[in-house]
């Protein structure tokens, strides 16, 4: 019986027995602060179960996913160990609020498992409470009385406390429960051992598959033990688990559950499943994982450090560091399985093929980041331990790979432990703090005492409406940072000049004395709802009024950029989804940067869109529509954008151009056509699922064009001023392209000619033919020159090296049944041997690279090759 039949039969039995059939709720939880995922089928269903909620549906099944990677269920470090725990996992369930109890739960359990699944009764056991003195709660001979007509009573078993008595936390409602268990072993396991003897003791082969709980108590704040006015019962079968039994496998890994996504990373990693447990470890952590990290970011949670998205990224990184370590893949290639699991999954769980591109393209950035991570880390890790002193790990290396590297920490420890070695965490944590420690002294501003000039305690800002005034100096300071030397900073008893903030730079420009000394203003900021003036030097008069003025250029660019990212805004918006949301900003004078929610490469046609949007929005001439003060609510109501994770107070400043509208208390012009022109300069990631795109406006834009035009003149005389520089650089590229096609034949003749004088260096080193040798051609010429020696010679062990570009390059090739033969492996020598050219590399079994940065150690390397084979 097929996957997707198991779990329709479950869904069409309790239909027939007038169950509601309701959708999987999310993995990702988002308003439950005791829980980051859904770790259980009765989650969703907490509501219910406390009161909180009225029932509309008295009965109900599912088939819900879960997750349990953290907190009390964690199951993350035994997923691959074994063949049946897993991260994210399906559980069928049937829930009653209020209605029938165990005689119709249990019947109904037995009659799907026996009847409708065809189960052998004989290879099921059930457990029951056996009840709890301490907590004076008796045995559950209800659930056992109707068991026994079922099930003989030698297969009903007692089960204590923590098995069989379930509670949803310290408080809340609670009960005993029958758990269903399995044994699939052999005739002969089961002649030599009972059955009922394994049930609860983690047998791979005898399992629990079903848990009937009934909720019959609440456990109030003392402890104390109350029936519930109305009993629940709520049920939970792993699915996978069962699908093992009806397709009468050993391992849950050998259902179609994972055998599609099995298949596919043997077929991806050139691998095979069944051989060797470290492989089979892998490509279960692989299988297993991908399930997880796909559902995680279909539900809304992406990889990310903090909170659920670092459980996420860990998850997905304990996949790509099997993958890399056991399967040798050094390219990201899990990305790869989504198509299969969506195939697979998705008639069942839409979401994944609505997804589908989001997951496949968060996962391989996820992937293609973190092993550059590892690829330097492993190499560093590798020489910390070759000169290791004793079985215990330096905490400061461990810290430098962590703090220089981004090598995490706990995948460190893991290695280690793997290799038989400890980390002294203790030393670890000592680095940590005296890094936190030469930050903080880093940035440490020595500041002086407020000198205080007058007591005015309201500083207004009116550079909304005007870029100078008459102000007075009400306090100021000296003080000496590191980055800036000595300043002073400056309060004013109202100022024109925009302090730093919402992603806008502060306002620059100067002050001027009645006796006509400047004082220049270099920067703006807020301190404790202060604007506070940078200043280099202190007016000699601090007393005196004085006349201020913004710099009018920058603060014009200023806002035109400002006003740049909310058409920009709105035109991601309009143009990519109402997913688009803004997730940091920097707006300078002289350009814009705009980070926002959005999970593929915006391509060219749609920055193409997205500019000629923006650029429409300016030609039209919209006039700004600002409205301070108004309700916070208000403004929500009427269609403002608020950025999330901003702290906005009761009232609030909106600004508006057509249909643009956010809360915002930035600068901006007062008209579109202000900003002249927009046009985007680059776009990119910078983190998985957060593009980037950086603009410029106005005069930035001018100078561009300028430049541009100067640029396509040069072309143009450099083409001896043909009218069609396109064309003709296209005939110089074809030309080049035909040049380069002769050099590489006239390289592969030159490869030829080596050939032939090579096959008579070749060695017999203990049964291997045997060849290491400088040769004088690029990486393409080495490995053409390698196979076709590969293939003229036997039980062949090749290693060249060459300089080419003041770079080295280490070339490995042995042939496929020398490398079985001899157990050899071309990816883990060129690795050993890429430490004498300060380098690292890999590849496959027979093949396989290096690069490094010290030519001289080629020598080196060629003469270990030698010794090695000896």
């Amino acid at each position: 019986m097929k996957s997707s039949e198991i779990r329709s039969q479950f869904l069409e039995f309790f239909k027939s027995k007038q169950h509601k059939i309701v959708p999987s709720a999310p993995m990702v939880i988002k308003n439950d602060p005791t829980l980051m995922f859904t770790n259980a089928g009765m989650v969703p269903f907490k509501e219910y179960f406390l009161g909180n909620k009225d029932i509309t549906e008295p009965r109900v099944a599912d088939t819900q996913k879960c997750l349990r990677v953290s907190g009390k269920h964690n199951d993350l470090e035994e997923v691959g160990m074994d063949t049946y725990h897993h991260t994210m996992f399906e559980m069928l369930g049937n829930w009653s609020f209020g209605n029938y109890f165990k005689k119709e739960a249990i019947a109904w359990a037995w009659e799907l498992l026996t009847e409708v699944y065809g189960i052998d009764k004989d290879i099921l056991y059930v457990t029951i409470f056996e009840g709890d003195a301490s907590e004076n709660l008796e045995r559950d001979s209800e659930a056992y009385d109707i068991w026994k007509q079922y099930i003989a009573e030698d297969r009903i078993l007692n089960g204590n406390k923590a098995d069989n008595f379930w509670e949803m936390g310290e408080q809340g409602p609670c009960g005993p429960c029958s758990e269903i268990h399995v044994d699939i072993r052999s005739a002969e396991e089961k002649a030599k051992v009972s059955g009922a003897s394994l049930v609860n003791q983690d047998h791979p082969q005898v399992v629990e598959i079903w848990n009937l709980v009934f909720m019959q108590f609440n456990r109030k704040a003392n402890g104390s033990l109350d029936k519930l006015p109305a009993q629940h019962v709520d049920t939970g079968m792993g699915f996978e688990r069962l699908a093992m039994v009806l397709q009468e496998k050993q391992s849950n890994y050998d259902t179609d559950v994972f055998t599609p996504l099995i298949r596919e990373v043997e077929a991806i990693t050139n691998s095979t499943y069944g051989k060797d447990e470290k492989v089979d470890i892998a490509i279960r952590v692989i299988s297993d994982h991908v399930r997880a990290v796909a559902f995680s970011i279909a539900d809304g949670q992406l990889p990310s450090n903090t909170g659920a998205g670092y459980v996420i990224r860990r998850i997905l990184r304990r996949a790509i560091r099997y993958g890399f370590t056991f399967l040798d893949t050094k390219e990201p290639f899990i990305y790869k399985l989504i198509e299969t699991l969506s195939m697979q999954m998705g008639n069942s769980f839409p979401e994944l093929k609505k997804e589908k591109t989001l997951i496949t393209n968060v996962i391989k950035e996820e992937e293609a980041s973190f092993l550059r991570t590892l690829d330097q880390g492993l190499v560093l890790l590798e020489n910390i331990i070759q000169t290791a002193n004793g079985k215990e790990i330096s905490g400061a290396k461990a810290f430098e790979l962590y703090d220089t590297f981004g090598f995490p920490i706990d995948l460190t420890s893991l290695i280690l432990r793997e290799r038989g070695y400890s980390l002294n965490e203790a030393e670890f944590e000592t680095e940590l703090q005296k890094q936190k420690d030469r930050s903080r002294a880093a940035t440490k501003v020595a500041t002086g005492d407020w000198v205080v000039l007058r007591d005015d305690a309201i500083e207004e800002f009116v550079g909304y409406d005007t870029l100078e005034g008459q102000v007075r100096i009400t306090r100021y300071r000296k003080i000496e940072s590191k980055k800036d030397g000595e300043l002073y900073q400056l309060v004013f008893n109202l100022t024109p000049f925009y302090p730093e903030g919402g992603g806008q730079v502060g306002d620059k420009g100067y002050l001027e004395a009645p006796n006509g000394e400047v004082v220049y203003i270099i920067d703006t900021k807020k301190e404790n709802n202060l604007i506070v003036h940078f200043a280099k030097n202190l007016p000699r008069r601090p007393e005196d009024i004085f006349k201020v003025v913004v710099d009018t250029k920058q603060r014009g660019r200023t806002a035109a950029n400002h006003t740049a990212t909310h058409l920009l805004h709105q035109a991601l918006r309009n143009i990519l989804g109402e997913h688009v949301a803004q997730k940091g900003s920097m707006v300078h004078s002289g350009n814009l940067r705009f980070d926002f929610s959005h999970f593929s490469k915006v391509n060219d046609e749609q920055l193409r869109e997205v500019e000629d949007f923006v650029n429409g929005r300016i030609r039209e001439g919209i006039a700004l529509e600002e409205r301070r003060n108004i309700p916070y609510q208000q403004a929500i109501d009427e269609g403002a954008i608020a950025l999330f994770g901003e702290k906005y107070d009761d009232t609030v400043r909106a600004i508006k151009f057509g249909k643009s509208m956010e809360l915002c208390g930035g600068t901006h012009v007062k008209n579109t056509s202000d900003v002249w022109h927009f046009i985007i300069t680059s776009e990119g990631a910078v983190a998985s699922g957060i593009r980037r795109i950086e603009a410029i406006t106005g005069d930035a834009a001018k100078s561009y064009f300028e430049d541009r035009s100067k640029a396509y003149k040069e072309v143009q005389k450099l083409l001896n001023n043909t009218k069609d520089p396109a064309s003709a650089i296209e005939k110089l590229q074809e030309d080049n392209s035909s040049l380069q096609k002769q050099l590489e034949e006239l390289l592969k003749d030159k490869a030829k000619n080596i050939k032939g004088e090579l096959k008579n260096e070749i060695e017999d080193l203990n049964g291997v033919n045997f060849l290491a040798k400088e040769v004088d051609l690029d990486a393409g010429g080495l490995k053409d020159l390698a196979f076709e020696l590969g293939g003229e010679v036997e039980n062949l062990f090749i290693l060249f090296g060459s300089k080419v570009g003041g770079k080295a390059l280490l070339t490995c090739y042995i042939s496929k049944d020398l490398a079985s033969e001899k157990d050899l492996n071309a990816g883990q020598i060129v690795r050993k041997l890429g430490k004498h050219i300060q380098g690292g590399g890999g590849g496959q079994p027979f093949f396989a690279t290096a690069g490094g940065k010290n030519p001289d150690g080629v020598e080196k390397a060629l003469l270990a090759a030698k010794e090695y084979i000896n």
